[in-house]
């Protein structure tokens, strides 16, 4: 039986469903530890810092290091969670935003929101529903923050290596990413608050992300995010 004959085998696919919820909630699991670590981390913090957070793609983001390299000494904090989309993300607000009362925020959350949902709402609606309230919320209990709205990155999906990816990989598109973006400068205008697209130099000829600073065509190498420091440099 080949791999087209399997995946249509009602037993198998019983098998994948079941190996699908077993790592999503070993996922579920992981980001709860990294949320209990960082209340403790918080509880040290130093307040009005610069903050970095969102989802994996901030959470890999090796900030403090490559910010040393460049000679900038400042204490910047990040608290990015792989996996989070939106909802998870006000529903931890606290540990991974207000508790540190950051002077200065980058924020790169939603491309987990961005798959056909289950409750049939378009995804793109209801991120940005929970995206402005997000600001809502940084206006209102931080009202001094400035707040830096960080564009998307952009993907590969030519170098996808697995099914999962190539699954995530088909909404987020080059025609989505623009289409969003877009819609996210023009909440960052409402809000009064920056928005920065720091992708310049991260595409190929094609307009896909290099294939030298992928993982898998959607996380990142340290050489991406060296260019993408390079790009947000001026505003930290």
């Amino acid at each position: 039986m080949d791999l087209k004959e399997l995946q249509k085998d009602p037993k198998m696919m019983e098998i994948m469903k079941e190996i699908g919820s077993i790592m999503q909630m070993r996922s579920k699991q992981e980001q709860a530890e990294k949320v209990k670590n960082f209340r403790i981390l918080n509880e040290n913090a130093v307040k009005g810092q610069i903050l970095f957070t969102g989802s994996s793609l901030m959470e890999q983001f090796p900030i403090t290091e490559i910010a040393r390299n460049h000679g900038i000494d400042k204490i910047i904090y990040n608290r990015g969670i792989g996996g989070y989309t939106t909802d998870d993300f006000i529903a931890e607000i606290d540990t991974v935003l207000f508790d540190l009362a950051p002077s200065k925020l980058f924020i790169n959350i939603g491309t987990n929101d961005m798959r056909p949902r289950e409750d049939g709402q378009d995804w793109a609606v209801h991120l940005l529903s929970n995206y402005e309230h997000i600001l809502q919320q940084i206006k209102e209990r931080l009202p001094e923050c400035q707040v830096y709205m960080m564009a998307y990155y952009p993907t590969n999906p030519t170098v996808a290596d697995n099914e999962v990816t190539r699954h995530l990989l088909a909404t987020r598109t080059r025609e989505n990413l623009d289409m969003i973006n877009e819609k996210m400068a023009t909440l960052a205008a409402k809000y009064d608050y920056h928005f920065i697209n720091a992708n310049d130099g991260l595409c190929d000829a094609e307009g896909y992300l290099k294939k030298d600073f992928t993982k898998e065509g959607l996380h990142m190498f340290a050489n991406a995010y060296e260019v993408v420091f390079n790009n947000i440099k001026p505003y930290i």
